[in-house]
Order: structure tokens, then C-alpha cells, then sequence
């Protein structure tokens, strides 16, 4: 146990990298303050926070991923499937609402065990399988909606997308209580301990006995669920269940997890950083709106972002090796 302690003490070193990003975001809200008089309306920011709710939710298990050393391209498409077959049931079966959210949660990690067992168990890259696995979610979904929105989605569900406790809004507060409960369990848990000591050397982490198989899988049954529970959340948010919820979702919310400070080799950053780094794209993407910018634009800002987010550790470790050999050309 003090081996695996040991292993994953490296996340300590991203505690000030997460208040610092957490600046960061007060930062950009303090300038967009200043250049829009919309961004602190409360409709505004209530729009903020459920567009936070939703990437957050889906970038915390993204994290969890990126902590092993994996990464799931496939969310969005999990998220689509889950609200498709969660609003079906709903309208054409008839079932309770609240039973039918549940199942179609439950079809989320459903599927995301189904892409965690086929990876460890045929020794797949992550990425090229999850690719894989996201056109066949992806067909799945159009071959039961053929390109149809599910709609007449019962009233008393629609509450969980629409309505506020007190001034947040009910995604968000749900998010919230996620981003706690992953946290507490990817850093107070011994199973959080074995993620982190994956990420940092899986060959490390078998000799101390650890099943590294069948934790891959329970993170990628994580990341399904709570892929899912966004999905649902945003069915419940528009009414009808629609086959391109969460079409940016994969890319958003691995920039998110890039930016909160979790490394994308595994074994360094925290969920929390990634709510703050997804809330970060979300006001960058809110504020273009409110300037007025041409949609075509925000779409290529939003990808700027994600590039930058994704390549920054690379760039730095690219600076940091420059600097180490000057320093060693010196001596």
C-alpha cells in the first residue's frame, strides 16, 4: 500500500495547478464582465452553468480516463444512444419517467463497460477503438431514429433539465454533487490510488498486484454512466431526445481535462480541475456569443481552443527539455 501511495504522491504537485487555473477562470468572467453588461445577468449565467453542468459531467469521467493513460472519443455518441433509448421509452413504451432515466443512465455504462472489456480484453488503443465504437453507437442511433428527434418527452421529467433549486440550475447542482463524489473517489479511495499508480506505470501497478484489467473497465463503465446522466439531463433540458446531443462532447471534454491540469501520459491531475477547465471553454464559448461573433467563427475559436489545450503539454515539455539542455551545455 505505501508503494501505491507513493506512486500516486505526484498528484500533490497539481493541487496549486488547480487553484491556479481556478484564477484563471475568475479571470476570464472579470473581463467578460468588463466587454459585455449581459455576462452577470442572471439568465446569462444560469445558461453558463447548464452548459458547464453538462461538459463538466462528462469531462470529470474523462479525467478518470486520462489519469489511467486512456481516453474515450466515443462519449458523445453514449450520450446520444443512452437519451435516444431513455426518451423511448418514456413516449412509445410508456414507462414511469423517472424509471426509464435511470435505465437509460444504466445503458451508458452499459456501454462504456462494452468498450472497456473489448479494449483490455483484444489489447485495443483506447483512442482508435473508441473511434471505432462511436460510429457504431452513432449508426445504432440512426437506424432506430432515422434522423428523428424523439419528442412528447412527459412533462414531469423536464424539470431535471428546466427548472432552478434557488438560483442554480438543477444540471448544474447535479454536476456539483458528481464532481465531489468523483473526487472523493478518485483521491480518498483505494481504488482512486490504483487509478493514479496505473497512470504512472501499469507495469508498476501489476507487480504490486493491482488488477489493472478490471479497474480500466469499471473507469470506462464510469465514464458511459455519467455520459449518460448528461445525456439525460439534456433531454430533459430540450424536451425531446435528439440524435447530435453531445456531438463536441469527446473533444471538450478532454480539452477541459487537458486544462484542469490532468496530463494526458495519466497519473497526474484531479476532477476538479477538469469541472474548472470545462467551465473555462464554456465561458470562452459564451462570451463569443454574447460579442455577436459569426457562428462559423465561435466553431473555429471553440476548435482553437481545443487545440491549444491539447498541445500545451507538449509544448512545455518541449520548453522545459530546451532549457535542460542549455543548462547542461553550460556545465
Amino acid at each position: 500500500m505505501n508503494d501505491v501511495k507513493r506512486i500516486s504522491s505526484k498528484e500533490n504537485i497539481f493541487k496549486n495547478s488547480t487553484v491556479l487555473i481556478g484564477f484563471v477562470l475568475i479571470l476570464f468572467c472579470v473581463v467578460a464582465t468588463i466587454f459585455s453588461p449581459y455576462f452577470l445577468t442572471l439568465y446569462n449565467l444560469q445558461s453558463l452553468m447548464r452548459d458547464i453542468a453538462f461538459i463538466g459531467m462528462v469531462a470529470v469521467g474523462q479525467s478518470l480516463l486520462l489519469l489511467l493513460g486512456e481516453l474515450d472519443l466515443s462519449v458523445g455518441s453514449m450520450a446520444t444512444l443512452s437519451g435516444i433509448l431513455g426518451g423511448l421509452l418514456m413516449t412509445s413504451a410508456g414507462m414511469n419517467p423517472y424509471l426509464a432515466f435511470a435505465i437509460g443512465v444504466l445503458v451508458g455504462a452499459g456501454l462504456g463497460a462494452i468498450n472497456g472489456a473489448l479494449i483490455t480484453s483484444l489489447k485495443l488503443n483506447a483512442m482508435v477503438a473508441t473511434i471505432g465504437m462511436q460510429g457504431v453507437y452513432t449508426g445504432i442511433t440512426l437506424v432506430i431514429t432515422k434522423g428523428k428527434a424523439i419528442t412528447e418527452i412527459p412533462d414531469t421529467i423536464l424539470f431535471l433539465g428546466k427548472d432552478n433549486a434557488g438560483p442554480l440550475p438543477i444540471p448544474f447542482v447535479i454536476a456539483l454533487a458528481v464532481v465531489v463524489l468523483i473526487f472523493i473517489f478518485a483521491t480518498k479511495t483505494k481504488t482512486g490510488r490504483y487509478i493514479y499508480a496505473i497512470g504512472n506505470s501499469k507495469p508498476a501497478a501489476q507487480i504490486l498486484g493491482i488488477k489493472v484489467n478490471k479497474i480500466r473497465v469499471l473507469v470506462f463503465a464510469i465514464v458511459g454512466l455519467l455520459s449518460a446522466l448528461a445525456g439525460m439531463l439534456y433531454v430533459a433540458r430540450l424536451g425531446s431526445a435528439q440524435a447530435t446531443i453531445g456531438s463536441n462532447w469527446a473533444m471538450n471534454s478532454i480539452a477541459a481535462s487537458v486544462i484542469g491540469g490532468v496530463l494526458l501520459t495519466g497519473g497526474v491531475g484531479n476532477p476538479v480541475g477538469s469541472f474548472i477547465g470545462a467551465a473555462i471553454i464554456c465561458v470562452i464559448s459564451n462570451v463569443i456569443v454574447l460579442f455577436g461573433v459569426n457562428i462559423y467563427w465561435q466553431q473555429a475559436v471553440s476548435g482553437i481552443v481545443v487545440v491549444v489545450a491539447i498541445a500545451l503539454p507538449s509544448i512545455m515539455s518541449i520548453v522545459r527539455e530546451k532549457k535542460r539542455i542549455k543548462v547542461l551545455a553550460k556545465e
